[in-house]
């Protein structure tokens, strides 16, 4: 058929939106615990999901929904990116039943995320309870890549039971590593565990910090986040070098449905990544 003298042919654009998902690829995943599991993933387009640390997602579960997950991986691994996931809704749920070759979709990433290369030099007390270690997972793996930019690392980690504890061949490593000062607790004990039975705060005092450099990154329950800034403090790190990452309901990702809103604040585009200074202003977010 022609085409009239007046019309003009033109080649369809794809329209790119920030609400369109990319696909990608799950290309290893593992059943941490009874609720958690872990993937990693690789986009379909083949570009890096370029996140800074401490970042946040959208994945869909195609039929079923969206959900906002915390990247668990540092963006110096750029070919794949990990997320854990606890199943704790009709979407998580939902993902608990993929695996390997099973197509999703990603929006973002999203949030603030943790700007490590403006802290060169200093020294990082990351302390992280339960799923806490997902997104301080993130910026620990970023220290880690580029070890010889950053002070003294030193980690601290509490799950309620060992059968609890995420990442446990990275703990076994960062245990094992000299240029690390980790260590790992639980509230309740299980036959043959031969760690730190308590709080994650009675780790405090097997650790030497330089407060005057020393960065902590506290990620984990409320009740945790409460006393560990208490310690944090007592310790000499000031409130706007204590840091967290507050969780609140995203659903855009953008700062236009208002779902994350705390008074004039929007959670998905200046957080997750506040500091204590700045959070304990919002205590409806924790």
């Amino acid at each position: 058929m022609s085409i009239p003298a007046t019309q003009t042919a033109t080649a369809a654009i794809p329209v790119v939106t920030p609400f369109m998902p990319r696909l990608a690829r799950i290309v290893a995943a593992e059943q941490f615990t009874a609720k958690e599991k872990w993937f990693r993933i690789v986009p379909q387009d083949g570009r890096p999901l370029a996140h800074p640390p401490m970042s946040f997602v959208q994945v869909t579960v195609f039929g079923i929904g969206e959900a906002p997950i915390s990247v668990c991986s540092s963006p110096t691994r750029e070919q794949s990116f990990e997320l854990c996931v606890r199943a704790v809704g009709s979407v998580t749920n939902a993902m608990h039943k993929l695996g390997v070759g099973d197509t999703i979709g990603i929006r973002g990433p999203f949030g603030n995320g943790f700007d490590a290369a403006a802290h060169k030099g200093k020294d990082f007390l990351f302390v992280a309870g339960g799923l806490g270690l997902a997104p301080a997972r993130s910026l620990i793996q970023y220290v880690l890549d580029k070890r010889q930019d950053y002070g003294k690392v030193t980690i601290l980690i509490g799950a309620r039971t060992p059968a609890d504890l995420l990442f446990t061949q990275d703990i076994q490593e960062w245990l094992s590593r000299p240029d690390v000062d980790a260590h790992v607790t639980v509230d309740r004990p299980a036959e043959g565990w031969k760690g730190n039975v308590g709080v994650i705060t009675t780790l405090f005092r097997k650790i030497k910090l330089n407060a005057a450099n020393t960065l902590a990154v506290i990620i984990g329950p409320p009740i945790m986040f409460k006393f560990a800034v208490l310690e944090a403090l007592a310790n000499g790190i000031p409130e706007n070098r204590c840091i967290c990452s507050l969780e609140r309901r995203m659903k855009c990702g953008l700062g236009w449905c208002g779902h994350c809103q705390i008074r004039n604040v929007y959670v998905c585009k200046e957080g997750p990544v506040f500091t204590y200074e700045q959070v304990k202003k919002l205590r409806e977010g924790i």
